[in-house]
């Protein structure tokens, strides 16, 4: 079956952060939105109809977690990435920012540290410094835009004696794996690495592994606990088909541990709050995502592939000075500006009022990321391509000024 990825999408007025928030945000409401990290096309049908169907009935009791939902994950697992877990290593979360602060609570003390790798995903620095813990940054090395264009993610690499030094005394590491911003996809070599690290150190590894199932073609993501022994006894994976299947409103996520006294430990920690019941529809979707959507998925991702490659050829031949770290995963892009010469105040005033786009600061990913800006190409090509005409029009008035 053929999908339709070009149909735009009236999301307006539907309580959508993504575009009823911008007024708030921004202070005005004529900027595109190309920030929050969901796409504008259509939830899948086979996960609407799933939905629908449920809805039929006439009660909406209390849930129990279908068999379906751990029979299509172990699935899903497998089939994707020929990770074979168990039913028994799964558990529900409400998403993975607050599985992230379940864990900060059940495995860190208030003052502990917890190393993540900047730039990285705001939350990764906001939830542990909201929760009284000692943020330890190690920061990614980035090359220099030298190539007019784009360059790949590959850029993006690990200082690893920095690493190491930041790792120490450490009690959580937050793993960004596939990365957001970057889109990096990381290797198995450097996997294991960070578990080598971190197991002779004794940091647990948090992988969220959320945009792992947009990994793009010629790529393979690995997940974290299934690289050695290491990884799989020292780690908490989260997962959730909510962005690749754009269903992040049902907050259907879930958890991963192999090892048994891990996986005891965060288990009470859930069941003593009842943090971990979950919801009719999150057992649903993710059921119907994973038992019916690979066609749909390879598509989509081929999808936003083309949307890479029309912004690089666009930023390349007209905007030189605007380069994109070419992500290996996902539909986020990270935008070199450092070749404008803007201080990031100046940058983000360029974009809101010259361009009128409203994209995600790269400076709120971590020190690392001034100079970048994040854009989601998660839409039809038709909006991609208005935006990169109101970006080229912004472009040519700074040249000229």
């Amino acid at each position: 079956m053929k999908y339709d990825f070009d149909k735009v999408i009236d999301r307006r007025h539907t309580d959508a952060l993504k575009i009823d928030y911008v007024p708030e945000l921004w202070g005005r409401d004529d900027l595109m939105p190309l920030w929050v990290a969901d796409m504008d096309f259509a939830t899948p049908p086979f996960i609407m109809d799933a939905l629908k169907q449920r809805l039929e009935h006439p009660v909406l009791g209390y849930t129990c977690r279908a068999r379906a939902w751990y029979e299509a994950i172990v699935r899903w697992q497998q089939n994707r990435y020929g990770w074979s877990i168990r039913e028994e290593w799964l558990n529900f979360v409400p998403g993975i920012v607050p599985g992230i602060a379940f864990c900060i609570h059940c495995f860190t003390r208030p003052g502990d540290k917890v190393l993540i790798q900047t730039p990285v995903y705001h939350p990764y620095i906001l939830v542990p410094q909201n929760n009284g813990r000692v943020v330890e940054e190690s920061a990614l090395r980035i090359e220099d835009s030298a190539v007019a264009g784009s360059y790949s993610a590959a850029a993006m690499t690990i200082d690893w004696e920095d690493f190491e030094r930041k790792a120490e005394g450490c009690k959580l590491f937050l793993l960004c794996h596939p990365h957001n911003p970057g889109g990096r996809v990381w290797t198995r070599e450097e996997l294991v690495r960070m578990a080598e690290v971190c197991q002779r150190k004794g940091v647990l590894v948090v992988s969220d592994e959320i945009h792992a199932d947009l990994t793009h073609h010629g790529y393979s993501h690995l997940p974290f606990a299934s690289v050695c022994e290491a990884a799989a006894q020292n780690s908490i994976t989260f997962a959730s088909p909510s962005k690749a299947f754009n269903m992040a409103g049902l907050t259907s996520s879930y958890s991963i541990i192999p090892n048994p006294d891990v996986r005891a430990k965060f288990s009470t920690f859930l069941e003593n709050s009842e943090l971990n019941l979950g919801h009719l529809f999150a057992f649903i979707s993710v059921a119907a995502a994973y038992s019916h959507g690979t066609e749909w998925l390879d598509q989509c991702i081929s999808y936003i592939e083309g949307n890479v490659e029309y912004v690089e050829r666009t930023l390349r031949e007209e905007m030189p000075r605007i380069c994109i770290i070419r992500p290996q995963a996902s539909y986020l892009i990270f935008l070199d500006c450092r070749g404008l010469g803007l201080t990031p105040e100046a940058l983000n005033r360029f974009f809101v009022e010259e361009a009128h786009l409203a994209l995600n600061d790269g400076a709120m990913f971590g020190k690392p990321g001034e100079g970048f800006m994040r854009l989601n190409v998660a839409s039809p090509r038709s909006v991609i391509q208005q935006a990169m005409r109101q970006l080229k029009e912004a472009y040519g008035r700074l040249r000229r000024n």
